[in-house]
């Protein structure tokens, strides 16, 4: 049976190509001298060819209209490469790291005031609004793949402006369907610098991926000055 792509990811799919032919451009060296491999032109054409088959992995849960399409669009790209590296023989724990500094590489060749400006926008108002209604949505469980989870208010004491607690995780779900469990905490670890690039600190300290009943993600505007 031939494998598919969903159409709404087929309409995305050059753009996503060519976000991972630059998270591999901006690892080239790290592979080199982190992972050891010399054929850095034949890892990058096997990571292409694993990122054709994620592609037609991603699970559809709602396309636009879902906040979450997006994470799947970024991120899962890197279970390609974990893919490709970890059938090379490197550590979970080395190609974790190369994919954070490739990911955080490529976060800050967007402008700085354009990130900036993104981070805010996400810490708004406005935006804490559209977070309440999407998290209630979640949990009709609409797409069986999607995430489920509940926007969290600072109670007295709290030092945060507010917070998403994940009770069911696309990327957990996804990782148990297609045997990449190993190499899962990996995405995890790429949340922070996300975050971070857009002016925000995210505290999380317990995932699903690590056995927690949640993850609790909390979020606050970093200071600039």
């Amino acid at each position: 049976m031939v494998e598919v792509i969903h159409p709404f990811y087929e309409s995305h799919r050059g753009a996503m190509e060519a976000a991972m032919r630059h998270r591999l451009e901006l690892a080239g060296s790290m592979l080199r001298e982190r992972a050891h491999l010399s054929d850095i032109d034949g890892i990058g054409q096997e990571v292409m060819d694993e990122f054709g088959i994620v592609l037609t992995q991603i699970p559809y849960v709602g396309g636009a209209a879902s906040r979450m399409t997006d994470f799947f669009m970024r991120l899962l790209g890197f279970i390609a490469i974990s893919r490709v590296l970890r059938r090379h023989g490197v550590p979970v724990a080395v190609i974790g790291e190369i994919e954070r500094e490739a990911y955080k590489a490529q976060l800050l060749t967007i402008p700085e005031a354009e990130r900036l400006a993104s981070g805010r926008q996400f810490m708004s108002s406005e935006n804490q609004r559209l977070l309440r209604e999407q998290a209630a949505k979640s949990h009709r469980e609409e797409f069986p793949d999607d995430f489920v989870y509940d926007f969290v208010e600072p109670g007295p004491g709290d030092e945060f402006e507010f917070g998403i607690d994940y009770k069911a995780c696309g990327f957990c779900k996804f990782a148990a369907r297609h045997g990449d469990d190993e190499i899962l905490p990996n995405i995890c670890g790429l949340d922070f610098d996300a975050y971070a690039a857009r002016g925000i600190h995210l505290e999380r300290t317990q995932t699903l991926a690590g056995g927690a009943s949640h993850c609790n993600f909390r979020f606050s505007s970093l200071s600039l000055d």
